[in-house]
């Protein structure tokens, strides 16, 4: 039984108990994200501190930001260390998020497009009413690039619009659509034929030469049960963690089916997520129907003070593709009771955990581990099943006292064999791609990241990505596992059961190194220009070095990339 019947059957029996004040959630990737970080290390709130898990509740978000926009207009101490530009960014949060904050006279347009369009400077359409709110805004990227490997060059083009909405106050909708055409650099394009998918995509089709065309459709209805208490149904994407990657649960995969139940109360936040996934395909058309896997995640957030919050993370991968355990449904966090089937497989666990301080009003130091298999007498030995990987990281705003700049170092690391299993179905993964890090497992990974926003409407950006992995290796045709590639067996591991240790196999080093500069022509239009460098190079194939300079512009979207 699909997961969707017991998905409509939940909805049946909340609906009747839905309260008003309902909300819908921020798109990921969005202007709003450096602000919001920033609020979140000076003002150290207590919705921001929970902002592990995204994309983020605008009624919640907005209520925060529009508290701290009247303090630093009564220039309130509450509001100490916000700068100009912070209060500029504030103001187009609220503006482009007008359903929840109070009307104001700065948002009405001086001229609006045949009287209906752009009454408002944030949103191409904006109805409201006593019982209904629609706000609809168009996306437009087209982003060309030189080759990248590729003699035709890069290209990006999606066109779509984004809807959202909330009916008598009940029930919040949204509906996100693009059309897309895309040609990447040819490091993605090997990724692509490597695992039979796009980062990010599901269905494709080729356009062209060496490129593709996908919809990327999303949507969900949130409703409230309770006061405390919130409810999504949802075909979209979550990410747990605080950190520019997440070992726990990312936004790399595809869409999925989902129905998410957030509970807050005091100083705890619990959040359930309820997930129909597609296990690796060795087919991929549009003339079949695709097998099923199920998955949970229970994540509790623990905000222990004002400037120190705890969470705990479990995972658990159903082991059967064909039928729906009840016990996948149980609410409470490491609750669940393997499932022993008949073919043998059980159901797997993953359990993790986060750490986040702000310190200072200028700091932030935020951590993770993941735990797929630990023994701990087995450490010394660098037994093959101790799965593991963990994440350290930094943020400084404001940084060494230069206003606007903020400074994000982070490094990853993760066993051999973490995220893989001995089937298909229990394996960390969602149609061909990781639910967590794009690198898979056996690697260790080193980023630095820094952004500037030297004046209200331009902004610049400076990443720098290092990391070495241990790559499979094949010797006379056959595959030799080393435990990077999470879609392998544990079976068919190359070595004995000691000695793995993060790089063994066919060693590969990458260096990545982007600049940004993006320039808002009007509310939410950006130009955009870039420049990527990636000097890649494994043991067995030598070097493959990849530059890509592109230009473009894009309008209601954040960019897209391949940072990897």
């Amino acid at each position: 039984m699909k997961i969707s019947k017991y998905i409509v059957n939940t909805l049946l029996v909340a609906l009747p108990m839905v309260a008003s004040s309902q909300t819908t959630y921020l798109i990921a990737g969005g202007k709003e994200e450096s602000l919001l970080n920033r609020l979140e290390i000076k003002t150290r709130t207590k919705t921001l501190s929970f902002s592990s898990v995204k994309p983020y509740n605008r009624r919640d978000i907005v209520k925060d930001v529009e508290l701290y926009d009247s303090l630093y207009n009564a220039g309130d101490k509450r509001a100490k260390g916000i700068t100009d530009i912070d209060k500029y960014n504030m103001q187009r949060l609220l503006m482009n998020n007008s359903e929840w904050s109070k009307p104001r006279e700065t948002y009405i347009s001086e001229k609006p497009i045949l009287k209906y369009f752009y009454q408002t400077r944030g949103n191409m359409v904006e109805m409201k009413s006593k019982d209904f709110t629609l706000i609809a805004n168009p996306i437009i990227q087209y982003q060309q690039g030189s080759n990248g490997g590729n003699p035709s060059g890069t290209f990006i083009n999606q066109r779509g619009a984004v809807i959202r909405g909330m009916i008598g106050e009940k029930i919040g909708f949204d509906f996100y659509f693009t059309e897309n055409q895309e040609r990447q650099p040819i490091y993605v394009q090997d990724w692509v034929n490597k695992y039979g998918a796009i980062p990010g995509v599901g269905f494709r089709k080729g356009f062209k030469v060496n490129g593709y065309d996908y919809f990327d459709v999303r949507s969900s209805l949130t409703w409230k049960v309770a006061k405390f208490m919130d409810m999504q149904l949802g075909y979209g994407r979550n990410f747990i963690g605080d950190g520019y990657r997440s070992l726990l649960l990312s936004d790399f995969s595809t869409n999925a089916m989902y129905l998410k139940v957030n509970t807050h109360f005091g100083k705890f936040n619990y959040e359930n997520i309820f997930s129909e996934l597609v296990p690796p395909l060795h087919r991929i058309g549009g003339d079949y129907l695709y097998p099923r896997k199920y998955y949970r995640v229970s994540y509790l957030n623990f905000n222990a003070n004002k400037w120190l919050t705890l969470g705990l993370f479990d995972g658990v991968m159903l082991g059967k593709s064909d039928a729906l355990s009840f016990g996948l449904l149980n609410p409470v966090i490491y609750a669940h009771i393997p499932n022993d089937n008949s073919n043998g497989i059980k159901d797997k666990s993953y359990t993790g955990f986060t750490v986040k301080m702000n310190l200072a009003k200028k700091v932030q130091l935020y951590g993770q581990g993941m735990i797929d298999k630990i023994k701990l007498d087995e450490l010394k030995n660098n037994w093959w099943g101790n799965k593991f990987g963990y994440q350290a990281g930094l943020k400084y705003i404001d940084a060494f006292g230069f206003k606007n700049v903020d400074v994000q170092l982070e490094t990853n690391r993760v066993r051999p064999f973490t995220y893989s299993s001995s089937d298909s179905t229990t394996s960390y993964n969602h149609y061909n791609q990781p639910l967590a890090h794009p690198l898979g497992a056996n690697f260790e990974e080193y980023i630095a990241i820094v952004k500037y926003q030297p004046v209200k409407q331009l902004y610049l950006e400076a990443k720098a990505i290092y990391y070495r992995q241990g790559l499979d290796s094949s010797i006379a045709g056959i595959n030799q596992n080393y435990g990077g590639n999470i879609f392998s067996f544990n079976s068919t591991r190359a070595l004995g059961d000691n000695g793995w240790t993060v790089g063994v196999g066919d060693l590969a080093k990458c260096t990545i190194i982007t600049f940004l500069v993006s320039y808002e022509i009007k509310e939410n239009l950006f130009f955009d220009v870039s420049f990527l460098s990636r000097q890649y190079n494994r043991m067995s194939t030598g070097s493959a070095n990849t530059s890509v300079f592109s230009a473009g512009i894009r309008f209601n979207i954040g960019r897209r990339e391949f940072m990897f």
